[in-house]
């Protein structure tokens, strides 16, 4: 981060190294597949060398001496951790190319051009002088101090983020010693049994030895291919890359669920091995880093431009026009000006330093920034797609309601019931009900904490089934024989399809132990899922009293008006289901027996409707209330039933109007308006009304580009119910390709920004850039603030240096060359304002808080709203350095007046300069130009007193926003403003440095009336701020920055 202007790489290159070495290592993997190798530092043997993707599940337990239900014993994992713990080494750093790039990066290699001619304007090209040595002494110093600053930076940011990115616990589910444990990742050993579940991120190199059927890995991270990969249970391939028996760490599970053996840990896995041999991590620019590399660039070619022409015009105009004006060393030396004028020093700096600062404050709040360089981005956010569950919700989900077809229960009041019954077989169904929400369940408890009580315990799992584990393990009926541990003994697991966004239901096949042959109740056939996806598969539905009746119209109606009712109320709810099946052939591939139960999907009997309730955080209803303030839509995509959808998003002030348009409103609409030329034109207006949409999964499949125009560009409320993970990556793509928005997502796809709470899957956590890891949506806005404050800074630190640092030089250089005065501001000073003086006060600049109206502005527009723009350039140039620099100027020929030089005394003197009408001898002439020097250096350093106090504020005046007290308090400012002062009298007033480079004392007035134009300055854009606020509409407005 140090270096904020490198040299861009091609965009074919950025972040592939990984996904090449990965291609280029499986063809080598091929090529050595037959041969064996004495030299196992070659990835491409080693890999070949593995064979556990070849050998059976039997002698994969055998090998690693573990066991399916055992596991490790502990004996066992205390004898491999010896082999050290499952974390991979980073690449190595190549440390002489960072050094290069801190010592040339930035604006550097300008100083180093400036420091090469000015050692040859020493010798040979004139005779030495104590000034130019010290100049080229001076130069060298920036570069080191500037290449120091940058290391020193880069070693800050990375050790911050080390510190904030540990605070992430990647976590694992083994089997050890008989029970599911929950460890740290980094614990695992070889020959660990692994429990995976969608979601979660492969932890070590294992062999698949138990998998469901829809079990399908996200390899991108390796492959490049962002292709599904089905798993299997035997080897696809000889080729440990390929074959799809094996999951490799860092993959992630995006389907399906599966128990795997670990083979390889840490720097011995494949992920392992690529990070060694690929090496250092390509640099990529990022958006702000893109902002400085594109200023940089234009200032760099000005400062290259107005340097060769500075020589030029000595070479073919001065040197034979007027012959004695110049010699060729101070030429050189007076034209390095050019390249120090233009070059802001402090920008580079104060971009390394805003974004570290920032990154600090966020870490404060438990934030983690996976890239410094992402804060600023946030600024840019138009549109928040929010999931559910977990990020709107607290994901602490609870059973609160149980229906059945003829009687409703609240959750409280089931074991009063019951007990108060005269007959307690009335209420058999829970019988039923307790069996699907035990066993057709992918949670389970951590077995270390199952000595709790079960509210306490750890459970991996998603909420919804960590709700039904809970309410099924507290449910205790002894007068109807419900309860959790002897149903848990009498049955068996046989087969399982895990739910997943497309089918929206999870199915378990259960068979009772130790039963006679030939019972067809004793395997059941468990399902749960949405209910309005199962009721067309029901046949029959249960009573409370047990009997099983004909699922009727009516009953059916009955039915889908409580699913409504408990929707409306925020409610999910879930449908549970059984059928008696005959005992199942065992030994059938997993494919064809999920074929043969989804055959089986029919005539189900409906046994209950649950109710889980999973109320909103408390902070996201302000918090989604100040994000809408501040011009960011906010859109939910969730997988939930449409009315549950809308009940939350009505909570949560996501949807805040009566009326909600569907898609027929939205085909309507499509219909009649014509679509713009250019999709960045698809955005609601500020005079449009506030207008709500609600659309479901099937919706979302049939839109057209027309639908998706009237969409985006028209409705700032919207909710999409009932999506898939496809058609939540289609809604961020078709958003992003509209109205130049900058979309962030809560959870997976495809944005400009990833949040993820930090209880959020390892799939959610690896996308994001931002990890709310106290899962405090509160967080977001507060990004969304330092990201735009980042910017406003780095604008004001811009706007702040180029009117002295840039324009004043560049005049005094301009005025030497074209009107042929003696310089008024010698390269040495140049230099030195430009390091010292003008690094000091910007620095404060990135301290500054947030403006009051910061977060009422549109988010701006990555394309269109640069950091640096004609707006900017406008009051560089036309307002605050035409105030500067010609006070600065007026001052040099005050003081030669007060010498008895007139003005044509000075200007165009070219070589006539001693020629003066009192006869002042060369040395008088020089001490002159000495003093006259210093006091231009000192009204410059002092005049912009005035430009930081009005930069500070865009439109709010300092009256009510002053540095000393209040909400914008900066003490900075006056330390920065004591610094330069201070930095003035050491270079005027310091034996050393007059001797040196020619500084003097000036007379006292000349210390005092510099800060009357810094008071003008100032109170000229105070006019200039009123004038905005009184009339936003004016010319003056439109001009503003």
């Amino acid at each position: 981060m140090a270096n904020t202007t490198p040299s861009p790489e091609p965009e074919s290159r950025k972040g592939h190294g990984l996904q090449i070495a990965y291609r280029t290592l499986s063809g080598r993997v091929e090529e050595k597949q037959t041969a064996t190798s004495k030299s196992p530092p070659d990835p491409a043997d080693a890999i070949a060398s593995i064979d556990a993707h070849l050998l059976s599940v039997e002698e994969v337990y055998t090998r690693y001496s573990s066991h399916p239900t055992v596991g490790l014993e502990l004996a066992a994992v205390r004898r491999r951790e010896r082999d050290g713990r499952n974390t991979i080494s980073p690449p190595p750093t190549v440390y002489w190319k960072k050094s290069l790039n801190y010592i040339f990066g930035g604006f550097n290699f300008l100083m180093w051009i400036a420091f090469i001619l000015t050692i040859l304007s020493y010798q040979p090209l004139g005779p030495p002088t104590a000034f130019v040595l010290g100049v080229a002494v001076l130069l060298l110093l920036v570069i080191i101090v500037s290449a120091g600053f940058y290391a020193l930076v880069d070693w800050n940011a990375s050790r911050i983020m080390k510190s904030i990115k540990s605070l992430i616990a990647h976590e694992a589910a083994v089997i050890r010693d008989g029970n599911q444990q929950i460890i740290q990742a980094a614990e695992i050993v070889v020959g660990d049994v692994v429990v995976l579940n969608a979601g979660d991120r492969v932890p070590a190199d294992m062999r698949v030895v138990q998998a469901s059927s829809d079990l399908r890995f996200d390899r991108s991270l390796l492959t490049g291919e962002s292709d599904m990969i089905p798993g299997a249970l035997d080897a696809t391939s000889d080729n440990a890359l390929e074959t799809r028996n094996l999951a490799l760490t860092s993959t992630f599970v995006v389907q399906g669920t599966c128990h795997g053996i670990v083979f390889a840990t840490g720097d011995r896995t494949v992920m392992g091995r690529l990070v060694k041999m690929s090496g250092e991590t390509k640099f990529k620019l990022t958006t702000i880093q893109r902002e400085v590399w594109f200023f940089t660039k234009i200032i760099s070619c000005l400062a290259l431009f107005f340097f060769c022409l500075s020589l030029l015009l000595y070479g073919v105009w001065l040197r034979t026009t007027y012959p004695g004006f110049d010699t060729p060393s101070s030429a050189i030396v007076n034209a390095i000006g050019c390249l120090t004028a233009f070059v802001p020093q402090g920008l580079p700096i104060c971009v390394a330093l805003s974004l570290t600062v920032i990154a600090r404050r966020m870490a404060k709040r438990q934030v983690l920034v996976k890239n410094l360089a992402t804060i600023e981005t946030l600024g840019c956010m138009s549109v928040l797609c929010s999931d559910k569950t977990g990020t709107l919700t607290a994901g602490k989900m609870m059973v609160e309601n149980i229906a059945f077809l003829d009687d409703v229960f609240g959750v409280e009041e089931i074991n009063e019931r019951v007990t108060k019954a005269s007959d307690p077989t009335v209420f058999s169904a829970f019988t039923a009900l307790h069996q699907i929400a035990r066993l057709c369940n992918g949670a389970k408890f951590d077995a270390t904490t199952n000595h709790l009580p079960v509210q306490e315990r750890t459970i991996k799992g998603d909420p919804t089934d960590t709700a039904l584990l809970r309410f099924s393990e507290a449910l205790s009926i002894p007068e109807l024989g419900v309860d959790a541990s002897t149903l848990q003994q009498e049955h068996q697991k046989t087969f399982e399809i895990p739910f997943n966004s497309r089918n929206k239901w999870m199915l378990s096949v259960t068979s009772k132990v130790n039963t006679p042959e030939k019972d067809t109740k004793s395997t059941w056939m468990l399902v749960k899922g949405a209910p309005d996806v199962l009721f067309p598969s029901c046949g029959n539905v249960l009573q409370s009293d047990g009997t099983v009746v004909p699922l009727t119209t009516r009953a059916r109606q009955t039915f889908a008006t409580l699913q409504e009712d408990w929707s409306s109320r925020g409610q999910r709810v879930l449908a549970l289901c059984r059928k008696p099946i005959e005992e199942m052939k065992t030994g059938l591939p997993p494919n064809d027996m999920e074929d043969l139960m989804y055959s089986e999907m029919c005539d189900l009997t409906l046994v209950a409707l649950i109710g889980i309730c999973d109320p909103p955080r408390p902070d996201v209803s302000p918090s989604i209330a100040i994000i809408r303030r501040a011009g960011v839509r906010v859109f939910m995509v969730t997988g939930d039933f449409k009315l549950t959808a809308l009940a939350i998003a009505r909570q949560v002030g996501i949807i805040t109007q009566r009326v909600v348009d569907t898609i027929q409103e939205v085909r309507a609409a499509a219909s009649e308006k014509v679509s713009p030329k250019d999709l960045y034109l698809v955005k609601p207006s500020d005079d449009d009304p506030v207008r709500s949409l609600v659309l479901t999964g099937e919706d979302v499949a049939s839109l057209t580009s027309f639908d998706w125009n009237v969409i985006v560009g028209t409705y700032t409320e919207i909710v999409f119910a009932r999506t898939t993970p496809d058609q939540k990556m289609r809604i961020v793509e078709e958003i992003k390709a509209r109205g130049d928005n900058t979309v962030a997502v809560t959870g997976d796809g495809l944005p400009d920004i990833g949040v993820a709470m930090g209880s959020g899957s390892d799939v959610a956590k690896e996308a994001a850039a931002l990890i709310l890891l106290k899962n405090d949506f509160a967080s977001i806005p507060v990004a969304i603030e330092m990201g735009r404050l980042v910017f406003d800074n780095l604008k004001k630190v811009t706007l702040y240096l180029m009117p002295a640092g840039s324009y004043s030089e560049f005049m005094a250089v301009l005025a030497n060359v074209l009107l042929g005065m003696q310089i008024p501001m010698n390269s040495y000073q140049q230099v030195c304002y430009c390091i010292t003086n003008d690094v000091i006060m910007s620095i404060s600049l990135m301290y500054e808080k947030p403006e009051w109206d910061l977060m009422q502005r549109k988010p701006r527009n990555a394309r269109t709203d640069r950091l640096t723009d004609w707006r900017l350039f406008f009051h560089v140039y036309l307002f605050y350095g035409l105030m500067l620099w010609p006070c600065a100027m007026a001052m040099w020929f005050l003081y030669m007046n007060q010498q008895g030089l007139s003005f044509y005394n000075v200007i165009l003197t070219f070589n006539q300069w001693g020629n003066t009408p009192q006869d002042y001898s060369s040395e008088q002439l020089l001490q002159f130009v000495d003093v006259g020097q210093c006091i231009y250096y000192v009204t410059v350093a002092i005049g912009q007193y005035g430009t930081l106090l009005s930069v500070r504020n865009r439109r709010v005046s300092i009256l009510q926003s002053n540095p000393l007290w209040g909400p914008r308090r900066n003490l900075l400012v006056l330390v920065g403003m004591a610094g330069t002062v201070l930095i003035c009298i050491v270079n005027l007033y310091g034996p050393g440095f007059q001797q040196v480079f020619g500084t003097r004392p000036i007379p006292g007035m000349f210390w005092g009336l510099p800060f009357t134009f810094a008071l003008g300055i100032l109170l000229m854009d105070e006019s200039r701020k009123a004038i905005v606020r009184k009339y936003p509409q004016s010319f003056i407005a439109w001009l503003a920055w």
